[in-house]
């Protein structure tokens, strides 16, 4: 993998990618394998049904890259790591101990 040298702004490098992205467009299909009614994101789809996938290619418009998503974290800043399983739970307090002893009877 080539990595970027650093101080390359990415606008810079493709211009094409300086306008922001156009907003998503809902698009309804046919699933060209079992025939069931999808809907997907900018002519992309993934049926529910049988797991069939068009290819990204067949959308509407280009994939936004990396540096173009919103959610991304500030440079500098990585994401924290995700840890497999179940997220940790609190520790349960432990019962206060049972005495032995005489107490109050009936």
């Amino acid at each position: 993998m080539t990595r970027r040298p650093l101080g390359a702004h990415p606008a810079a490098e493709r211009p094409e990618s300086a306008a922001p992205l156009p907003p998503s467009e809902l698009t309804e299909a046919e699933c060209r394998r079992c025939g069931t009614h999808i809907a997907g994101l900018d002519g992309r789809y993934a049926c529910g049904v049988c797991g069939w996938v068009n290819d990204h290619a067949e959308g509407h418009r280009r994939l936004p890259r990396a540096d173009e998503d919103p959610d991304r974290p500030p440079k500098g800043r990585l994401r924290s790591r995700q840890l497999p399983g179940p997220p940790p739970q609190a520790p349960v307090p432990a019962a206060a101990p049972v005495r032995a002893g005489p107490g109050p009877g009936p």
